[in-house]
Formats: structure tokens, C-alpha cells, sequence
């Protein structure tokens, strides 16, 4: 089971005798996902990296530390199938694991179905040109794949987008080889204390996960470097797509999370030079940010029901931070309108109460919103180009509140 916040983990528990009782329709459904808006087609690899500088903080009886991680970039367009939402393993404990605490019986959905858009290993498109850099880091316990939508869009802009599993952490990651790896259990009293230390067990971890992603990107194309390349389930393949060697400009770095990782992307911003810019989506504060806020430039988007007022940690962040800063409130919205969900749950029939997830704003809409605002954003402090949708509330986005 996967948290976004401490609400969010209530209502998993109040939805789980729901799921009980739910009858799965006749057979599952499958499911789909928005395309990109940008003009570039995308292409995607997924790559084992392996730290040998520290012991794995989750498991410390592990001598290192073992992620994955998907490079999604601008590709030329090839009639290869596009890469899988989740891998075969991973999908098939979704299924299991992570769905039913969601009100989704298993059998409900087939979860290997669904398809990206990108392209596995196709060539980078050279007119992009050099491509700045975002990483991505999800909810606390939510594997990388639920930043789908998000990032196959800013790789269709001209970004190269990485996106990190947290071992351990994360619901389910799997490995080359057919090799999956589950979150450690969840203490049996998710009581407000035992929380709070989990998160920030949780973002110290993730803090040296990500420092350590973006120091990796500076061997990209050096196979001894990054660990295995490849397909997920595949353990050869040790070739990165064509063009991808030197494609990373890491002289214009941002960094975009969802919940606890917009709070480690607000941490990774205030700590590293390298980061220049940083977004979070609807995420609590978690650690020293929390109070010292950041002064580079900060993006904030938040669900209608979160507010300064009712998280302390985003109005002491907000005060401390000096900073090029704006936040924007998603009327509808809920916690999980951030992630893959918006799209995904909205599909699935039945009476299970999404909007416990999602929200009541038009999953198109949000989704649209979301994508100009980041895109908008990432545009203007890594690319330099220059944007009013941050000056006034847009007309084309009634539902977005621009918040003073």
C-alpha cells in the first residue's frame, strides 16, 4: 500500500471493505492514457543503477543501494510498439497489492495493458536539440510510473526526464531478470508520530537517491557508469539509444515531485547547486525545507482543500522562501489528482468513490492544466523562455487559482 499524506492513508483503510464486497465486472478492463501535447515523439529506456557509496538506508543489512530508473526524452518516430505503463511483475502486484486498498478488486483491471507513448530505445530527435533536465520523484511508497502523464509530456517539449524508483520504499520495483522487489510492511499503528518518522526515514533516503540519479547523468553513454541498460525484464542490452550520449544539458536542471517528493524536490533545490528550479504537487514539507524554504525559483500546485492555513509546513515554507515563487490551487481537485490516477481511475466502472482519490474536477482538464502550468514553468526558468500564465489566472484554466 502506497501514501500520499496521512489523509490519504485513512481513507485507503475506510475503502478496504469496500474492495471486499465489490464484484469484479465480467473481465478486465483495460485502460489508457493522454497523449503528449508537445511535437516531439518520445522515446524511453529504463536502467538499473547500483550506489556502492553507502549501505541501502531501507534494508541496512544491504552493503549498497539498488534503483531503477527511466530516461524519457524527444525521439524520432519508429513503428516500434510503445513501452508497457508498468512492467509485467510490477503490474501483476499491482493488481494484487495496490489496487484493492483502492476500492479496485483484483481482476478488475488489466494493469499490463496499459500502454505510454513512448518508444523503448528509440534515437533521440536531434532537433531538440540539448535537452535540460527534470527529475521526478513520486508519493511516498507510489512507484515511478505514476508521473506518467507529466513526464511523457515534458519529454515531448524537449526535456530529457528521469524518473526514480525508491527501493523498498515504492509498492513494487522490478529489477532486470524478472527479479521484483516490494515495499518493506508498514508499521501495524500508522499512529501521526510512527508517520512522521516513516516519511522522514523515507526523505532522507530519497534525498541521497536522487543526488546520487543526477550525479550519474554526468557518465550518460558511459555503460560502466550507470549500471545495466536496457528493457525492464531484460538483463543484456547494454546499448543506450542513439543520440542520448552527450543529449543532457546539465547546466539547466529542475526537479518535479508528487506529495513527499515535492518536498524532496523543494530539499534537493535548497541543498544542490546543480538544481535550479523545482516544482511540487501538493506534497507537505517534510525535513529542514519545511522552514528555511528555498531561494530559487519554486513552483507550488496544490488540491482545493489544501491551503497555507490548513498545512502549517507550506506557510513557513511560503514566508522563509525568497525566491522567484508562485502557488496555484486546482479547484476539485484532490491528492491524487497529481499523479497517473487522474487519468487511470476515472475509467475503471463501478461505484467504488473515486473522487475520495481524485477529486470532482474534469480529469481532462486537470490534466491539461497541469501540463501547461509545469511545462510553462520548466520553460521560463530552464529554457528561457518567457511566459504571462504565472501573471494573472488564465481564461482557458478557469479552475486554477493563482494563490498571493
Amino acid at each position: 500500500m502506497f501514501l500520499f499524506t496521512k489523509a490519504v492513508a485513512v481513507m485507503k483503510a475506510a475503502v478496504v471493505s469496500l474492495a471486499v464486497s465489490m464484484a469484479p465486472p465480467a473481465g478486465p478492463v483495460t485502460l489508457t492514457l493522454p497523449e503528449p501535447d508537445g511535437p516531439y515523439a518520445v522515446g524511453t529506456v529504463a536502467m538499473r543503477l547500483v550506489d556502492r557509496s553507502r549501505p541501502d538506508p531501507l534494508v541496512r543489512s544491504k552493503p549498497y543501494r539498488e534503483l531503477m530508473v527511466s530516461l524519457w526524452y524527444p525521439a524520432k518516430n519508429t513503428g516500434r510498439a510503445p513501452a508497457p505503463h508498468m512492467a509485467p511483475l510490477a503490474a501483476a502486484d499491482w493488481n494484487r497489492r495496490s489496487a484493492p486498498p483502492m476500492g479496485i478488486p483484483k481482476g478488475t483491471v488489466n494493469w499490463a495493458a496499459t500502454a505510454t507513448h513512448a518508444r523503448p530505445g528509440a534515437p533521440v530527435d536531434g532537433c531538440a536539440g540539448r535537452l535540460p533536465v527534470v527529475l521526478f520523484s513520486s508519493g511516498d511508497g507510489g512507484p515511478r510510473t505514476l508521473g506518467t502523464t507529466l513526464v511523457e509530456d515534458l519529454a515531448s517539449r524537449g526535456y530529457l526526464v528521469v524518473t526514480v524508483d525508491h527501493t523498498y520504499e515504492a509498492d513494487q520495483v522490478e529489477f532486470p531478470g524478472g527479479r521484483l522487489v516490494r515495499a518493506l510492511p508498514l508499521p501495524d499503528k500508522l499512529t501521526p508520530r510512527v508517520l512522521a518518522k516513516l516519511l522522514t526515514q523515507h526523505s532522507k533516503a530519497r534525498l541521497a537517491d536522487v543526488r546520487f540519479v543526477l550525479g550519474q547523468l554526468k557518465g550518460l553513454g558511459q555503460l560502466r557508469g550507470l549500471g545495466q541498460v536496457g528493457g525492464l525484464g531484460q538483463v543484456g542490452g547494454l546499448r543506450l539509444p542513439e543520440g542520448l550520449r552527450g543529449a543532457a544539458d546539465l547546466s539547466r536542471v529542475g526537479v518535479l515531485g508528487q506529495s513527499l517528493g515535492g518536498s524532496v524536490a523543494a530539499q534537493l533545490a535548497r541543498d544542490d547547486a546543480r538544481v535550479d528550479a523545482g516544482v511540487n504537487l501538493d506534497g507537505a514539507y517534510v525535513g529542514p525545507v519545511a522552514k528555511t524554504g528555498v531561494a530559487k525559483p519554486f513552483l507550488q500546485m496544490a488540491a482545493e482543500a489544501h491551503t497555507r492555513e490548513s498545512e502549517p509546513t507550506w506557510k513557513s515554507f511560503w514566508q522563509a522562501s525568497r525566491g522567484w515563487k508562485r502557488e496555484l490551487r486546482f479547484k476539485g481537485a484532490a491528492h491524487g489528482s497529481f499523479t497517473d490516477l487522474q487519468a487511470l481511475l476515472p475509467q475503471i466502472p463501478g461505484e467504488t468513490p473515486f473522487g475520495d482519490f481524485v477529486g470532482t474536477i474534469d480529469p481532462q482538464r486537470s490534466l491539461a492544466a497541469q501540463r501547461a502550468y509545469i511545462a510553462a514553468f520548466f520553460d521560463l526558468h530552464l529554457a528561457g523562455k518567457s511566459t504571462r500564465m504565472f501573471d494573472a489566472p488564465d481564461e482557458r484554466f478557469p479552475e486554477v487559482s493563482l494563490i498571493p
